[in-house]
């Protein structure tokens, strides 16, 4: 019998290449040090559903509502948070 992948094996992308106003959920932190433990203080830990607010006027930082509150990222920081996009 096949093994068929699942939709959320196969969309796993980075925090960064999530468009405006989309959600998804956090699957990892490939964040290491200092700048891991931040984030995951803030509320960035696996699971955590994640919805993109804005962006700054040149793109660069994002808002993000976690757990109920916003924070702000930079572009490198979000490409080391490995998320699946929640469909619906």
């Amino acid at each position: 019998m096949e093994r068929s992948e699942t939709p959320e094996r196969t969309a796993v992308t980075t925090l960064d290449r999530i468009g405006l106003t989309c959600r998804c959920r956090v699957a990892g932190i490939r964040a290491s040090g200092a700048l891991r433990k931040r984030v995951l203080a803030m509320g960035m830990v696996p699971g955590a559903e994640v919805e993109v607010v804005r962006a700054a006027p040149l793109g660069d930082p994002m808002e993000y509502r976690v757990k109920g509150y916003c924070l702000s990222l930079r572009r490198a920081e979000a490409s080391l948070i490995e998320v699946v996009p929640v469909v619906g």
